[in-house]
């Protein structure tokens, strides 16, 4: 009776999964700058994914008789880059191209390391005793003391200045916005009835903590990994135009910025073009953000 009771319960979460897909896409298009937002960080991620294909050239490969050519609109352009040449003679567009792949790899690993390590931290002090709580919450506070650059600048100084270290210092100094997020949604969910019942039904500390509570904790934790992916993809770049992060000749968006700061009053496109790749895969997903916490928030829906 009991394993009866318990499919039913599960036809009925299966069936309603897909009304509320529904909801929360009726919620999300009605921001249409998280609509572009999305369609635009779509467009990134597939140009990422399909670099090789859509490159027209290797990103290292240089051309050394079309250094500095200008982009194709421009006097002394010419359609085989379309982009124009940097210094060395590379090809701007396929630079940028593989730039993408490289700045979705640094924001997707960091907002996976990032979040488990949070979410995991959150949940313990969210149940933790007092004096445990107290501890790890003042560390948080000490790491969110220091400007976050400057903490990911010394933790990359300390470590070497290569991708996976610039990754993994981003990573610890976002971090801590996981923790207070989720011993702040643990700590507003353990009051409920729900968490109640399953005390009183016998539900161990470890079941409470990732199968009852967690699973009603993702909403804003999901908003902040998609403002996260944001900032890990500038912070990378700032770490790279510092000589911190990606190292020549590697074609990431910050270094490529790094490189050519020589050739900004002779050579525009060196600096443009890099740049606006950042601001506008940055723009597009703060906007993405933007709709997912009108879609997910409660308070924010209209009835």
């Amino acid at each position: 009776m009991a394993d009866a009771s318990s499919q039913t319960g599960r036809t009925l979460i299966d069936a309603d999964r897909p009304g509320r897909l529904a909801e929360f896409w009726s919620y999300f298009r009605e921001n249409r700058g998280a609509v572009i937002g999305l369609y635009v960080f779509t467009a990134f991620l597939l140009t990422a994914i399909f670099a090789p294909l859509l490159a027209p050239y290797d990103p290292s490969q240089q051309f050394r008789e079309a250094t500095l050519q200008p982009p194709v609109w421009q006097d002394g352009g010419t359609w085989a880059f379309p982009l124009g040449t940097d210094a060395v003679g590379r090809d701007m567009l396929s630079r940028l191209i593989f730039g993408a792949r490289f700045s979705f790899f640094v924001g997707i690993v960091v907002v996976v390391v990032a979040a488990t390590g949070g979410i995991l931290i959150g949940l313990i002090a969210g149940f933790a005793p007092k004096w445990l709580d107290t501890l790890i919450m003042r560390l948080m506070d000490i790491i969110l003391a220091f400007p976050s650059l400057l903490l990911a600048l010394v933790l990359v100084a300390i470590l070497g200045p290569t991708l996976l270290n610039a990754m993994i210092a981003i990573a610890l100094v976002l971090q801590p916005h996981y923790v207070r997020l989720t011993r702040a949604s643990v700590l507003s969910e353990r009051a409920k009835d729900y968490v109640t019942s399953a005390r009183v039904a016998g539900a161990g500390r470890v079941r409470m903590m990732f199968v009852t509570v967690l699973p009603n904790c993702l909403s804003p934790i999901i908003v902040q990994a998609a403002l996260s992916f944001s900032t890990a993809i500038l912070d990378a770049a700032a770490l790279g135009f510092l000589g911190m992060g990606a190292q020549p000749p590697t074609p990431e968006w910050g270094t490529m910025l790094a490189d050519a700061r020589e050739f900004v009053l002779r050579a525009w496109w060196v600096v443009t073009f890099p740049g606006i790749a950042i601001l506008v895969t940055v723009l597009a997903i703060n906007l993405m953000g933007d709709g997912l916490r009108d879609a997910l928030d409660p308070k924010l829906k209209r009835s």
